[in-house]
């Protein structure tokens, strides 16, 4: 019994691959069930003490930003590793605690019901409506956006918050655990207080940014790649893996996010809807490059496509990361075995 509660506290035996898996699939039934906490959010908690961290560092210059983006996501990591130290020897506790961070770190149900709330105010000819809760969902300016281009923008923020809100989580979870978790969430939600281009953040948030360029590259390649596969039982227009995969290809790094690309790609492709061109952030005008030009533009009904591809892909990329994480303990122990093979010998 000794050497199974060791093999938790280490991370290395078929206990830890089981406390992740536990964990983090009863982490996104909870999410499934329960959506995000109205109040009381850990994400929300964590905003305010990275704002008043902020307060305290702010610098216009790159070396301050790094330090706050250092203090906030390593303090994050770090109270997470505790937590998971401290139940170490209880399986059950662990898995407990796996779980309750998955659900509080996992947005896809929220992200699911604000689109379909957009969706259902367009459907109903209520734009003004959709344009209220377009903030919910994205940073777009939305009263210069017409039906049609609300409708691309929530497509565009499901494809890419499938990859910052659940996929990325999950793959950091499986590598790390708890401390991946909330290491994740705690530099995506770092990216979007400080990483973008407005005056004050140009070089305080360039740490933030980059860090999350990081952190989210192989997350977003995963939904991109799963997306593709499960083109096929989207329905509708398009649906077709191969369509997918054209997109990335020719698309993907015309992009200028190097994960938003790719994911947005798939999805255009899986859809068979036309990303991208003109939007507004913080009223500067942007032109991007066009994901899969010879799609169709965004109707209404594509948001309840790209919903439901997106829960596809949350279901997908549990499996992965479980089969990797249980994958790579296999691998770990043989390499293991192994050399203390050779030592005794």
């Amino acid at each position: 019994m000794p050497g199974r509660r060791s093999a938790v506290v280490r991370g290395r035996g078929p206990a830890a691959e089981r406390v992740f898996a536990y964990g983090a699939a009863v982490g996104l039934l909870g999410d499934l069930l329960l959506g995000d906490p109205r109040r009381g959010h850990p994400v929300a908690a964590f905003g305010r003490a990275a704002t008043a961290v902020e307060r305290t560092l702010w610098r216009d210059h790159r070396g301050w930003g790094a330090l706050h983006t250092a203090v906030c996501a390593g303090g994050a990591a770090g109270i997470a590793a505790l937590a998971a130290r401290g139940v170490r020897d209880r399986r059950a506790a662990s898995v407990a605690l796996t779980a309750a961070a998955t659900w509080a770190v996992v947005g896809g149900t929220s992200l699911g019901r604000e689109a379909a709330a957009i969706g259902a105010a367009l459907a109903a000819g209520d734009v003004e409506r959709a344009r209220e809760r377009l903030p919910h969902l994205c940073g777009r300016d939305p009263q210069a956006l017409d039906g049609q281009q609300i409708a691309r923008a929530v497509v565009e923020s499901v494809a890419e918050n499938t990859s910052d809100a659940v996929v990325g989580a999950l793959v950091w979870g499986a590598v790390a655990g708890v401390p991946g978790l909330a290491g994740f969430r705690a530099v995506n939600t770092l990216d979007a207080m400080v990483g973008h281009l407005s005056r004050r953040y140009r070089r305080f948030g360039w740490a933030s940014a980059r860090l999350d360029d990081v952190a989210g590259w192989p997350g977003a390649r995963l939904t991109a790649v799963l997306a593709g596969a499960l083109a096929g039982g989207v329905g509708g227009v398009g649906g077709e893996p191969r369509a997918a995969l054209r997109a990335v290809r020719r698309d993907a790094r015309k992009h200028p996010s190097p994960n938003a690309g790719p994911v947005e790609a798939s999805f255009a492709g899986a859809l068979g809807v036309r990303l991208g061109g003109t939007l507004a952030y913080g009223g500067r005008v942007e032109h991007r490059p066009v994901l899969n030009g010879e799609g169709r533009p965004v109707e209404v009904a594509d948001i309840e496509r790209a919903v439901r591809l997106s829960r596809r892909v949350t279901g997908a990329a549990l499996a992965v990361c479980v089969a990797g994480r249980f994958g790579y303990g296999v691998a770990y122990r043989a390499i293991r075995r192994g050399a203390s093979g050779r030592g005794r010998g």
